[in-house]
């Protein structure tokens, strides 16, 4: 082959050689833009991923509010209940009481249980930290005592004790507020509980249920 063959040879690949090139350019600038392209959708995704979730979250947390916030039905309202403290009987405004002037000293409510009733204006003062106070009369059935008791001894910021004069056989009592049930499986005691264990009504919420009187 002369020389002349040669070069056309050499010319032509180095032409196949520079196809071949731009060809891998060309490819490598697809590649990137499909990485960009799904990058931005991923991105896009996940914020409005997140977006959802945050979205989804608030509104669930409004319900709860919502929920929390409207009244439980047959429950008892009280208001413009004093807070001083005295160390004299108190002519209170429920039976039992749900709020008033009270003992300095509150009774433990750390889930404690009383097999004997207990001096009301120190349980008052319970309620003004935020707990729930249960009590039972003798129409209460023996189960259903039973089973409050089960719950209150596992839930911080509750107590119970029987209370002769009540009129219902199991009451449910905080801050303000009052139930009356037959029932320990009634829906609303949950809810009672729910609400208002350290609830939007407590006076002084995260104010100790320990260190007090325990019996």
């Amino acid at each position: 082959m002369g020389s002349a063959g040669a070069k056309q040879k050499r010319a032509d690949r180095r032409a196949k050689i520079e196809e071949l090139r731009r060809a891998e350019a060309a490819r490598q600038r697809r590649n990137r833009i499909v990485t960009w392209t799904c990058s931005g959708v991923v991105t896009v995704g996940a914020i409005a991923g997140s977006w959802y979730l945050v979205d989804r979250s608030a509104t669930r947390d409004k319900e709860q509010e919502r929920a929390a916030a409207a009244p439980i039905k047959g429950e008892r309202s009280f208001k413009d209940l004093g807070r001083n403290h005295v160390t004299t009987p108190v002519d209170y405004k429920s039976s039992p009481a749900t709020g008033g002037d009270h003992n300095p000293v509150w009774m433990n409510c750390d889930g404690d249980l009383y097999g004997k009733e207990i001096d009301e204006t120190n349980a008052v003062h319970s309620l003004e930290h935020g707990a729930v106070w249960v009590t039972y009369s003798d129409k209460a059935d023996a189960s259903e005592v039973r089973a409050l008791k089960a719950k209150v001894e596992k839930t911080p910021y509750s107590l119970m004790s029987p209370y002769a004069e009540q009129s219902a056989p199991l009451t449910l009592s905080a801050w303000g507020k009052q139930l009356s049930v037959t029932s320990a499986s009634d829906p609303r005691v949950n809810a009672f509980f729910d609400t208002y264990v350290q609830g939007a009504q407590t006076p002084e919420p995260g104010a100790a249920c320990t260190g007090g009187k325990a019996v």
